[in-house]
């Protein structure tokens, strides 16, 4: 008996050890395909699977739960530390922190589930997104240097960066290789039938109606918002908002799935705002309205913020929301009007005011006959209309705008010879921003492009231009930077059509709203 049980615990230890052995070995072999193979080996010791991963996909798994655990460590370390906080910036910052971390959690439990492999790639680099806001934040307010150095934690984020090298081998690319020229009629493959009824109907009929004069159910869209959030299930819920100049900030959480906000037309209902960073808010709160609840559609809505150009970054709309659509809605503000913060996006027939970096962001977002106008700015300052944040190659962010019309408003038009106009800047590292077949008008400097600071991403950025038209279409002078190029090959350009980057599908048939899927 005595014998039997150490010979167990002989064979217990020896097999433990097998496959212990044989982990590190396999878990060597596929961390030293990722970017940081030193956390990836470190914290694959402890990792809870006590099996040997056969398959890319097997070890890909692992090291997602890996991440998502790690993440959930930070969270309940960093929940606590808002007693550290000595003032209103770094506790606007850490607010901001634990949201984001919240909703890296939520993107992480997704992953780990069954999907597909694009699905995976746009949520592991919305997560990555999450917690390099989490920093910018800190940093805008000048507060980086105590209670974000607690919480920080850049072993989350080197795991999640790795997680989404070892899927981005098998990810269907968001760029293939479709060359179609189809035109259509009707929306992202991902916009279900009822949706795609719903946008085009003229009225359609409303869950709940918005009214300032009480003829509505309610009188603020925050209590239709709130009584959204109490209906069973999570079908579509159409809130009307009448005309009228709503004076709120809302938050469109990620508990509040399938909404729809249809208004009376972007001149009519209108949303506004004020919070500004230089009034105390961060970038990212510092939205009219900000959005993370999936597959969101406005229609016939303008989001405003009036904090001026003097207030320097100041949010009209944050969307986070995956699979949302914004169809003829508009968008005002000055510096950072539209923030496209993460997921996929798309946005048709809107338009967009501003002055500095006004459509920003790391979403995967397509841009199609939309208006966009820059305004004046401060005296000393220069107009950009794109600051694309991609600080991964491996993300499958970019912004992309097809066939649209870059204009100066009327408050810059007399005075356009005093303020140069650029079409994009490299906020990240990985910064991509493409201009297809869209009309540019005098306002844009030859050069077309403006540097971040100095050299900075010059040679790691992809900036594209496709048969663009207009006064400064013209790329005989633009900067010769080695990662901006001059499109040429329609099979290159059809990558950032909505057919290929947004899902990888084609468009669906026609609907009464004019769209194309290809180039």
């Amino acid at each position: 008996m005595v014998m039997a049980k150490l010979a167990l615990t002989f064979f217990s230890v020896f097999f433990l050890s097998f496959i212990s052995s044989g982990l590190a070995i396999v878990s060597t072999s596929w961390c030293n395909k990722t970017p940081y193979p030193e956390q990836c080996k470190y914290f694959m010791q402890d990792a809870p699977q006590r099996f040997v991963p056969e398959h890319a996909s097997e070890f890909g798994k692992m090291a997602i739960e890996l991440a998502m655990d790690r993440a959930l460590q930070a969270q309940s370390h960093n929940k606590w530390l808002g007693v550290k906080c000595r003032n209103h910036n770094e506790r606007a910052a850490w607010a901001d922190c634990l949201k984001l971390y919240q909703e890296t959690i939520h993107r992480l439990n997704r992953t780990a589930a069954n999907c597909t492999d694009s699905d995976r790639q746009t949520w592991l680099s919305a997560a990555l997104t999450n917690l390099e806001t989490c920093r910018t934040g800190f940093g805008e307010l000048g507060v980086a240097d105590y209670v974000f150095q607690l919480m920080y934690n850049s072993n989350v984020t080197k795991l999640i960066s790795n997680a989404l090298a070892l899927n981005s081998n098998k990810a269907s690319s968001p760029v293939t290789q479709d060359t179609t020229q189809n035109e259509g009629q009707g929306f992202p493959s991902w916009v279900t039938g009822g949706d795609r009824r719903l946008l085009q109907l003229a009225s359609p009929t409303p869950d709940v109606t918005v009214a300032q004069d009480g003829s509505g159910n309610f009188r603020t869209i925050k209590q239709a918002l709130d009584a959204a959030a109490k209906r069973s299930g999570s079908k579509r819920f159409v809130i009307y908002v009448k005309r009228g100049v709503y004076q709120e900030n809302l938050e469109i959480g990620s508990g509040l799935d399938n909404i729809m906000m249809v208004g009376d037309g972007l001149r009519y209902t209108i949303i506004t705002g004020s919070r500004s960073v230089g009034g105390g808010s961060t970038t990212f709160n510092s939205a009219t309205v900000a959005v993370t609840g999936d597959g969101f559609i406005a229609r016939g809505v303008t989001f405003r913020n009036t904090a001026g150009p003097q207030n320097h970054q100041a949010v009209a709309l944050r969307s986070g929301s995956d699979l949302s659509v914004f169809y003829r809605c508009g968008f005002e503000g000055y510096q950072d009007t539209l923030y496209v913060h993460s997921e996929r996006q798309f946005y048709k027939e809107c338009y967009i005011y501003g002055t500095v970096d006004f459509i920003f962001g790391n979403a995967a977002v397509v841009l199609q006959n939309c208006m966009i106008y820059a305004r004046r700015p401060m005296s000393g300052q220069k107009n950009v209309i794109t600051a694309q944040g991609r600080t991964d190659p491996n993300q499958n962010t970019g912004i992309s705008i097809h066939n649209s019309r870059v204009m100066a408003s009327p408050d810059l038009q007399p005075v356009l010879s005093s303020f140069k106009s650029f079409l994009g800047r490299p906020w990240k590292q990985y910064s991509r921003t493409v201009y297809l077949q869209t009309y540019l008008d005098t306002l844009i400097d030859p050069a077309g492009w403006l540097e971040w600071d100095g050299n900075f991403a010059l040679s790691t950025l992809y900036y594209g231009e496709y048969k663009n038209v207009g006064p400064a279409a013209s790329t005989s002078g633009r900067v010769k930077w080695s990662g901006y190029r001059v499109i040429t090959s329609s099979s290159e350009a059809s990558k950032f059509t909505v057919a290929n980057f947004l899902a990888g599908q084609s468009w669906l048939p026609a609907t009464g709203v004019p769209f194309t899927s290809g180039l």
